[in-house]
């Protein structure tokens, strides 16, 4: 087993370590066919193996690199970390307005923010732990597995027998075919969270959620961020209204948007990086000293002997039906290699399908989760269901009610009525098809529409719930009371007054 090392070696990247891939970790010895084995030790593969062991089932788990996966180590966990640090270097450059004086400008030790993710991933990695793993009944292997038949896979020298598989390897960063880019160097996810220094000059080579978030992040630590999208607007998935506040706030922090172009051609002259971008037939050149690629995702699928299981797979990942079940009835996918949803909780909520359908023949379908995705930019952007878009094309009539954050308290004290939030409903029925929330909470916010879908309550629930005010989630309470509104129509409303004026006597 080759040790695996992180940059800087300090003492917080060597607790990660020590807890996520020991160097003096041996592999157990197999004593039987395993209820389940987990092919992945991030977060879709930890829930599946604990999972099966917590059942009473005998289970294993195996990882190449670090467990815990992109989350815990180049994903959610230092991202947000960084994001957090930004937001408070933001809040202090802002004070003015909320009547605060500071005393001087801040600083930003890019040293010490990165040594406080540092730490805070390694308090995280506690949990992700393979002694915790062991102690709670799974066994772990550290290596790297391959199908050797399709209920066998092979690790460090031995061969594991299943009765049952969860394939969940994730996924890594997709690299464009940009000439001379390989050569000059570039930075994903899995290397900017080990940045030494602030990058003085910074390029964002696509503005989807990662790329969003970033651009702004080091924005706010002080670097000169040019970002560069292809699509007319960032986070092109989203809600236009959504992508344009997101847009103006960039724009407002100092970025430079370059979008609808494309990168040509990238070339390194010392420390210097020059890319050369190109819209409408006119190209640019820009000088960075580091560029980060947020291009999306592939799926990890080389190496696993996927043909010796029977497994069928593409350029998404593995293919999976309904039930998450693959090509070979023995073997589930869950998280980004099954190719549907690329988020941490999808990857926790697909897991548990894969646990119910194969160890008790459950019938747990993907198309029944009502999955919400948060782009943790400031303010945030959070989203479920469908967007107008897509019901249009699925031949939904929906009506949309939209509340703007400047007609609630609690936005309007806070200072963040930079923002809205939007519910669509089917047609003259009240049944919530889709959200986006646009507001600094967003992300906490969602989950009220996301209950609604999932327990098929109407939109007139929220204004029955009792809120606190003040908070920014009234913005909620406000659309269901427009939902309301729509129906005390002319004659409802002439019964009430008659009602009523009987009532005056």
């Amino acid at each position: 087993m080759n040790p695996i090392e992180m940059q800087p070696a300090d003492q917080y990247n060597t607790a990660l370590v020590k807890h996520a891939h020991p160097a003096d970790w041996s592999n157990p010895i197999p004593s039987g066919r395993y209820n389940l084995i987990a092919i992945g030790g991030g977060s879709a593969g930890i829930i599946s193996a604990l999972g099966a062991a917590g059942l009473g089932g005998t289970s294993a788990l195996i990882e190449r690199g670090l467990l815990g996966g992109d989350c815990l180590n180049f994903g959610c966990v230092p991202s947000k970390s960084l994001i957090r640090s930004a937001r408070a270097a933001h809040a202090f450059k802002t004070a003015s307005s909320y009547g605060i004086d500071p005393v001087c400008d801040p600083r930003v030790d890019f040293e010490k923010v990165m040594e406080r993710m540092r730490h805070a991933r390694a308090d995280i990695s506690r949990h992700d732990a393979a002694h915790r793993f062991a102690n709670l009944g799974v066994d772990v292997y550290l290596g790297s597995a391959k199908f050797v038949g399709p209920d066998s896979v092979h690790v460090d020298g031995q061969t594991l027998k299943f009765s049952r598989c969860v394939i969940a390897t994730g996924s890594r960063p997709q690299i464009p075919p940009i000439p001379g880019l390989e050569e000059s160097g570039y930075l994903t996810n899995e290397t900017i969270f080990s940045l030494p220094q602030l990058p003085a000059r910074l390029a964002v080579l696509g503005m989807g959620p990662i790329g969003t978030e970033m651009a702004q992040t080091f924005r706010r630590f002080g670097s000169e961020v040019h970002a560069i999208e292809k699509q007319s607007r960032p986070l092109s998935r989203e809600d236009p209204g959504a992508s344009e506040v997101i847009r103006q706030q960039l724009l407002r922090e100092g970025v430079h948007l370059y979008l609808n172009h494309l990168v040509t051609r990238v070339e390194k002259t010392g420390d210097v990086t020059r890319i050369t971008i190109e819209t409408g037939g006119e190209t640019k050149e820009i000088e960075v000293d580091a560029l980060l690629v947020a291009l999306g995702r592939r799926p990890n699928v080389e190496g696993l002997g996927l043909d010796k299981a029977g497994v069928e797979f593409n350029k998404r990942g593995v293919i999976v039906n309904d039930r998450l079940q693959t090509t070979n009835p023995r073997i589930f996918a869950a998280g980004d290699i099954a190719g549907s949803y690329q988020f941490t909780h999808a990857a926790d909520a697909m897991a548990r399908a894969c646990l119910r359908n194969a160890l008790f023949y459950g019938n747990e379908r993907l198309s029944h989760m009502v999955m919400p995705r948060t782009t943790y930019t400031d303010p945030e952007v959070a989203h479920v269901g469908m967007t107008p878009g897509e019901a249009q094309e699925q031949g939904m009539k929906i009506d949309s009610y939209r509340e703007e954050l400047k007609n609630v308290d609690r936005a309007v004290v806070d200072g963040e009525t930079n923002g809205f939030a939007v519910v669509h409903t089917i047609r003259g029925t009240g049944k919530v098809i889709g959200a986006t929330i646009v507001a600094s909470h967003a992300g906490e916010m969602i989950g009220e529409i996301t209950l609604l879908m999932t327990t098929g309550k109407k939109l007139d629930t929220l204004a029955s719930l009792i809120h606190c005010y003040p908070t920014q989630v009234e913005v909620l309470k406000r659309i269901a009371d427009q939902y309301r509104r729509t129906k005390l129509s002319p004659l409802v409303k002439t019964l009430f007054q008659k009602w009523l004026a009987w009532r005056r006597r």
